[in-house]
């Protein structure tokens, strides 16, 4: 070799605008470097006045914790001549510095001779690694942020295909997120919502509107794994990835203000005491009946006495009076009858295509069943209380359509029957 090989060498590396360094074997195959610049210094922590000449010892050059991956790379590197690479952190004084260094090996011969050389140059990689951490831990964040969500969560992709879902989902749902992601949302939609659904997603895409509630609907049900209906609120958004649409549900589940919701319609709409429609759901469904049965009759009920029977018996025993009826009265209606409190101790029932012949014997028989104490109860007092009704019967004429005349009729039936010395019926 050119005694003046080494210098020329060190000038190649030293005129290179990169971290470069040529590493050899010594005669006893131990590491050396035969030149490095200056940024391959700056790179590696080390001082150029601390080498007195090329080649030196590999392990002058490269800090201690560097030192064991390198090597290792370097010597595969020698040994199979293929080329290398691989990312090092470096501690310096001013911080941490990222590179990516490439290994090339050099046969001066040429064709199948040993590797004599290898070319080490590193390229900075610190502010892409500044970014990829800032991505890690901005995604990190986001992550921690949807898997504590009290909502359920879940993202598709163009082809509403799941990409995403979260903690809440699984719990929600019954499935892992493993299971979901990649499936297609329909497995999460009821089946008889199914063949609409992709249509409104399409339409949603092509809306300018970014997010908005899906409320158009009373109820939205999604798809438990088990199969059963879920009751739940959604709010969509849609954001642009790479040219792509993103659609993201946020997905609560109702089922508890659902309970709620129609346990005080419940209570809004039935008497408390008989578990009987009230008033105000009686009127709403006889006005329903009115308008598509032409034959339409109405009972008006009142228990004879009612101050007596509270007033022997307690109004504890007043109370099972007005629920034995209740129960009887329901009992005795047809499937399309409804029987309701009007309020006190008046009852109502509406007799849909019913005549008022037929609602007459209806009345009658009802008020048989009473005054012959004809049905099972066991009652609190430990004997039956006897009681006896009065009813009212009132149909409407041929196209009336006010509900008020034909109730104001059936008190004024039940009035009479009162006053003829009830336990009776009239019809109005």
């Amino acid at each position: 070799m050119d005694d003046n090989w080494p210098h020329r060498t060190q000038d190649f590396v030293d005129g290179i605008a990169a971290s470069v360094a040529i590493v050899e074997r010594g005669e006893a195959h131990e590491l050396v470097v035969s030149a490095c610049n200056e940024m391959f210094f700056g790179m590696s922590g080390g001082r150029r006045g601390n080498i007195r000449g090329f080649p030196v010892a590999f392990d002058l050059v490269m800090p201690s914790y560097a030192r064991h991956e390198l090597r290792k790379k370097l010597q595969e590197c020698f040994d199979t001549g293929i080329a290398q690479e691989l990312e090092q952190a470096y501690d310096l004084k001013e911080g941490t510095r990222w590179w990516r260094l490439s290994l090339k090996p050099f046969r001066h011969a040429g064709g199948n001779a040993p590797v004599l050389e290898i070319l080490v140059t590193g390229l900075d990689i610190t502010p892409k690694m500044i970014l990829t951490h800032e991505l890690e831990v901005s995604t990190s964040r986001f992550r921690s942020v949807v898997d504590a969500a009290y909502d359920a969560i879940v993202t598709i992709d163009q082809q509403q295909n799941i990409t995403l879902f979260n903690r809440a989902a699984e719990d929600l749902f019954g499935y892992e997120s493993s299971e979901m992601v990649g499936q297609p949302l329909l497995r999460l939609i009821p089946e008889g919502f199914r063949s609409k659904h992709p249509g409104y997603v399409h339409q949603f895409g092509q809306s300018p509107v970014r997010s908005r509630q899906m409320n158009e609907r009373n109820r939205i049900y999604g798809l438990h794994r088990d199969g059963s209906l879920l009751p739940v609120e959604i709010a969509i958004s849609k954001i642009n990835v790479g040219g792509f649409v993103e659609f993201t549900a946020v997905i609560r589940d109702v089922a508890d203000r659902l309970r709620l919701m129609d346990l005080l319609q419940k209570q809004a709409e039935t008497d408390e005491l008989t578990g009987l429609p009230n008033r105000r759901q009686f009127l709403e469904v006889a006005e329903n009946i009115i308008r598509s049965n032409e034959d339409f009759s109405v009972l008006m009920l009142d228990i004879d006495l009612f101050k007596k029977v509270n007033d022997t018996y307690g109004h504890d025993a007043g109370d099972e009076v007005l629920r034995v009826l209740a129960k009887v009265g329901t009992a005795a209606s047809s499937k399309m009858d409804v029987f309701a409190r009007w309020g006190g101790e008046e009852f109502v029932a509406a007799l849909p295509e019913k005549s008022a012949e037929q609602a007459r014997a209806a009345a009658e028989k009802l008020r048989a069943t009473f005054e012959r104490q004809d049905f099972a109860h066991t009652w609190h007092t430990g004997s039956a209380i006897p009681f006896t009704v009065s009813i009212g019967v009132a149909t409407r004429a041929p196209g009336e359509r006010d509900l008020e005349a034909i109730m104001k009729r059936a008190d004024q039936a039940l009035y009479k029957a009162k006053g003829n010395g009830r336990n009776r019926v009239e019809v109005a």
